[in-house]
């Protein structure tokens, strides 16, 4: 894995210039554990001052200081979107690995099941879920509804590699050694996949995270919890921009942006690490 880690930082420029911009944002996040105020009250500080020595960030109209706040709120949305992303994944490495290697009926079955997933129009859905569990609806309920959904199209990819894994060497001689199925898969296969999962997780981070802004902003999720999403609907209640306080979407922003791009490009570059003939060219073969 260190190896992995060293060539990606010396031979691809995306992925060091994504992992520069994420790791700015997990500092910021990390800095709300030390925060002296607590991000859920309001008027704490006087409202609407501008980004100064005092407010880093400036406040906001509700009265918050905007660093405190934000910090906050990255540290709420990158958790959630941690939380997703591994739930999904683990769905879909089990269904992708069992339906490749297993073949057969529950090749069959696992398929139906993720093409339904794949069908299925996932905003009206969780929108549903936000008036059926309003009272209970908290982010890790959100979570847990968007990992049954954040799996089907990266089980199918993981699916296509281990239904070329089924067949080597390798597994035969795994098979023959008398290892069991799930032995097979977690030992011999799984190795194989973690390039895809890594990529796929970065994606999945960013469609979650996207997700719960648009909620947010739509206000379908719990606007006490500080997120990216629900500073942008406060902001945009107070109307931020028509009364002068700029800042108070400007900052947000410019701090989402950056978070897309980071993972985007860490994406990317783990998905060019995945091909070989991509790799080979970095490296100047």
């Amino acid at each position: 894995m260190f190896a992995v880690f060293r060539d990606l930082v010396r031979y691809n420029l995306e992925f060091t210039i994504g992992l520069i911009l994420v790791s700015i944002v997990v500092i910021f996040a990390l800095l709300s554990f030390v925060s002296p105020v607590d991000p859920t009250l309001i008027y704490m500080a006087v409202p609407d001052q501008p980004p100064s020595a005092q407010y880093w960030f400036g406040t906001n109209s509700r009265g918050q200081d905007l660093f405190w706040q934000l910090s906050a709120a990255f540290r709420n949305s990158l958790i959630f979107g941690v939380t997703v992303a591994v739930l999904s994944r683990i769905i879909s490495i089990t269904v992708g690995l069992l339906s490749g290697y297993v073949g057969g009926w529950v090749d069959r079955v696992l398929m139906f099941i993720n093409d339904i997933f794949v069908a299925v129009p996932i905003f009206p859905i969780l929108v549903l879920f936000y008036f059926v569990l309003r009272n209970s609806m908290d982010s890790f309920t959100l979570a847990l509804i968007m990992a049954c959904f954040g799996w089907p199209f990266d089980a199918r990819l993981i699916r296509s590699v281990a239904l070329g894994l089924k067949h080597r060497e390798f597994t035969r001689h795994a098979v023959f050694a008398g290892m069991s199925t799930r032995k097979v898969l977690l030992e011999e296969h799984l190795p194989y996949v973690m390039p895809i999962v890594f990529s796929t997780f970065m994606n999945n981070m960013l469609w979650s995270i996207g997700l719960e802004v648009t909620l947010a902003v739509l206000g379908f999720t719990n606007l006490n919890n500080p997120t990216i999403g629900t500073v942008l609907y406060w902001a945009n209640s107070h109307s931020a921009i028509v009364v002068g306080v700029w800042w108070w979407l400007a900052i947000p922003v410019v701090l989402i942006v950056m978070t897309f791009l980071g993972l985007f490009l860490l994406a990317v570059s783990m998905n060019e690490y995945i091909d070989p003939r991509s790799r080979l060219r970095r490296m100047g073969a």
